[in-house]
């Protein structure tokens, strides 16, 4: 499959995508990702392999949409949890390390 990344033409196929992965340690996942085998990418690592480019050549958009159409699947940014509601500072704090012990 033909895709643009950084302006560039790449011709990918999924098989060549394996095999460009195969033997690269995953580093940690903190935004986007791509699940290649049984393992999980950061977008930009992915780019970075199979285009032998610099990672601000190219956005992460255009690695997971030519991930995305070679079958891959691709994860966005992970939600933030939703913060407490209901308590005032000094009472989450409280519950946060938890109540005093009574004697």
């Amino acid at each position: 499959m033909r895709c643009v990344i950084a302006r560039f033409p790449f011709d990918l196929t999924k098989s060549g995508v394996l095999e460009s992965m195969k033997g690269v340690k995953p580093e940690p996942v903190v935004g986007e990702s791509v699940i290649i085998g049984r393992r999980v990418y950061p977008v930009k690592q992915v780019g970075q392999v199979i285009t032998r480019q610099d990672r601000r050549d190219f956005s992460a958009g255009e690695v997971i949409r030519a991930m995305t159409q070679l079958g891959f699947t691709c994860r966005g940014l992970p939600e933030a949890p939703a913060p407490a509601r209901g308590l005032d500072p000094l009472r989450r704090a409280s519950a946060l390390l938890g109540s005093p012990v009574s004697v």
